[in-house]
């Protein structure tokens, strides 16, 4: 059964950071784009980032710019959200996805996807609560 199993959340204080992991199992997804999104209570879920295959290409949602950085290791299956100068406003349950449909889409083809409807496999989250 394939799996993705996030991991890395916690309790932090504004300013710092955290990295959070998504690791494969039951499948290999080295050849799926992936994303990550996030939910905090009463709202929608949210766009965080998502990378191609290869790691070539990344996109982020404008609130995450310039503070979070997704990569991936192709070799440990896992890809990764790292976070820094975290905010209050960062508070949510953090899902990692991964996208069937680009699988090996080069950079210059790759198409980022910002909805959840567009992503075919999901973990079950990891909270992430920043204090102020």
């Amino acid at each position: 059964q394939e799996q993705l199993v996030e991991s890395g959340g916690g309790l932090v204080q504004a300013g710092a950071s955290l990295r959070l992991s998504c690791a494969a199992s039951g499948r290999t997804f080295i050849s799926y784009p992936m994303g990550w999104f996030r939910q905090a209570p009463e709202k929608e879920r949210e766009f965080v980032a998502s990378i191609n295959w290869n790691g070539g290409r990344t996109h982020y949602g404008d609130s995450v710019k310039g503070r979070f950085t997704i990569s991936r290791d192709n070799s440990k299956n896992t890809v990764y959200l790292q976070m820094d100068s975290l905010k209050p406003e960062d508070t949510a349950v953090y899902y990692c996805a991964a996208e069937r449909a680009q699988q090996y889409i080069s950079s210059a083809y790759y198409v980022p996807k910002k909805r959840e409807s567009e992503y075919d496999y999901w973990g079950q989250g990891t909270q992430v609560t920043v204090s102020s």
